[in-house]
């Protein structure tokens, strides 16, 4: 059987799909994969119709209001994420069927001989958080309790530990205070801030010292001598007299003290909701990206929020979605949420997902936090749904800073600061718990590879020997957006150390 179809009932389908082209008599490769594709959304529909029946049922608890078996036949599959009270339409978005680019890859990186893109479906796939125990943010916690000195505590705690990094990497014997006066060049440390309440610009710069040495007092800062500079509020630096200096210092990359037995590529798939078109609730582009796992069977799948944008009940028939229809791909499967998604906490560190797994589906679906440092056969992977992105281009400024790449200077900063969210004051839209901040925030390594989703345009990276991958959101508005997937491999131990990441694309949906 094929997708449950008999071979008999397959061929009738093939038959009558033919017909309705303009030329069936010519069954070509392209036909096929059509057809294929058509078969495909029909048996996850049918899928996703069994379980509305079903939820309906479990739901019925008032014998006065029964619903007719014949409206649960006639009803569509796609109503199950559509009551009728919902807007927008739960018709299909006309804008996203007719797109003419589906598979047309945008973006490349590195190289490869195999261009199939095909992989094991998780065999001999290993997914574990990457961290200390103490460190793995793996259920939910109270928030809202805060108290302004242990959030001081915890931005003191962050100068302190990045400044003995600088200190050591850079051979400074000592910092002096930024509130005392001297004749001779000094060496300070603090972070950088806004003298207002509005926009860091080169004239608003202010420096605040570290607790230790300057007891937390500022300084404004002139910048008007400075033939480069790229600074944003919360970044971590020490300066020499009125130069600049003590550009930060990333992690070491994690080495494995394991012999590597195993030497096999992996296809990793990464996606970043929303996963259904603004125009409509049909959950076609979700439908899609079901479809690719199920044809290219990737070894891991990525999939951050936001996944839904309406309530729990709904939210949960995604996941059975996405789990049930990929369950003979045989992917591993990581869900990240986001602080898009409506149903869960809206908190910064946000805790994974709660959901019920079957006994066999524990082996293959992960749920994680945002955000979260993961170990894939080794290769380690740096996740998180947040657009810091957007967060920090907004905020940062800079003047010839020697790399005129936006996004290149932004994720310098994220790993010299080694911080997933190194931005303060935070943007307006982040509810941050700096309670929790400490112990799941901090970057722990220097990540082989790190997903930052984000508004702004796709790419892939390399940044201080880490691949960076924004794989864009897969719906803008009525439109498709894309994907991406990449190539990794273990490395033997004895070698000098190489990027895992062999190479990356970003797909159109």
């Amino acid at each position: 059987m094929t997708h449950r179809l008999a071979q008999g009932d397959l061929a009738n389908e093939l038959v009558a799909f033919t017909t309705t082209k303009e030329d069936g008599s010519r069954l070509t490769v392209e036909i096929l994969n059509v057809f294929e594709h058509e078969v495909r959304m029909m048996f996850t529909k049918q899928l996703i119709e069994g379980w509305e029946e079903g939820s309906q049922k479990r739901n019925i608890t008032t014998p006065e209001n029964p619903r007719s078996k014949r409206t649960l036949s006639t009803r569509s599959p796609h109503l199950v994420f559509s009551p009728n009270s919902f807007s927008p339409s739960a018709t299909p978005s006309q804008k996203y069927g007719s797109r003419s680019n589906r598979g047309e890859v945008v973006t490349s990186f590195g190289s490869v001989q195999d261009t199939s893109w095909s992989g094991k479906g998780g065999h001999g796939s290993s997914v574990k958080l990457f961290g200390p125990p103490e460190r793995l943010l793996t259920k939910s916690y109270k928030f809202m309790f805060q108290k302004l000195h242990d959030i001081r505590e915890v931005l003191s705690w962050k100068i302190e530990e990045l400044g003995d990094a600088l200190k050591k990497h850079y051979k400074i014997e000592e910092f002096t205070s930024v509130l005392v006066p001297a004749q001779e060049p000094v060496t300070v440390l603090g972070q950088i801030g806004c003298d207002s309440n509005g926009k860091l610009n080169g004239k608003s710069v202010i420096l605040e010292g570290d607790r230790e040495h300057s007891s937390g007092g500022q300084v404004p800062v002139d910048l008007s001598e400075l033939k480069e500079y790229s600074l944003f509020p919360g970044q971590v630096r020490c300066w020499l007299g009125h130069i600049a200096g003590g550009r930060g210092v990333p992690l070491p990359f994690y080495q494995s003290t394991k012999q590597v037995d195993d030497l096999e590529l992996q296809i990793v798939l990464v996606a970043c909701g929303p996963y259904t078109t603004s125009d409509s609730i049909t959950y076609d582009p979700m439908l899609d990206l079901i479809d690719i796992i199920n044809k290219d069977k990737p070894d891991v799948c990525i999939l951050n929020g936001q996944l839904i944008g309406s309530f729990e009940d709904i939210f949960k028939h995604c996941l059975k979605m996405i789990i049930e229809g990929t369950r003979s791909a045989g992917s591993q499967l990581v869900f990240v949420p986001s602080l898009r998604d409506v149903h869960h906490d809206f908190i910064y560190p946000q805790p994974p997902f709660s959901y019920e797994l079957s006994k066999d589906d524990k082996q293959r679906v992960h749920f994680v936090s945002d955000p979260c440092t993961l170990a894939i056969n080794g290769v380690i992977f740096g996740l998180t749904s947040t657009d810091l992105l957007f967060h920090m281009g907004t905020e940062e400024i800079s003047s010839s800073s020697g790399v005129s790449d936006r996004f290149t200077r932004i994720l310098n900063h994220v790993l010299t600061q080694r911080s997933y969210y190194p931005l303060y004051p935070p943007s307006e839209e982040m509810n941050v718990d700096y309670e929790n901040f400490y112990n799941y925030i901090p970057l722990p390594v220097t990540p082989d590879v790190l997903i930052v989703p984000s508004e702004l345009r796709y790419f892939v990276k390399d940044v201080l020997g880490c691949v960076c991958v924004n794989p864009g959101r897969l719906t803008k508005g009525q439109v498709g957006g894309t994907y991406s997937r990449l190539y990794i491999q273990k490395q033997d131990t004895e070698e000098e150390r190489k990027s895992p990441c062999i190479a990356a694309q970003v797909v159109k949906i």
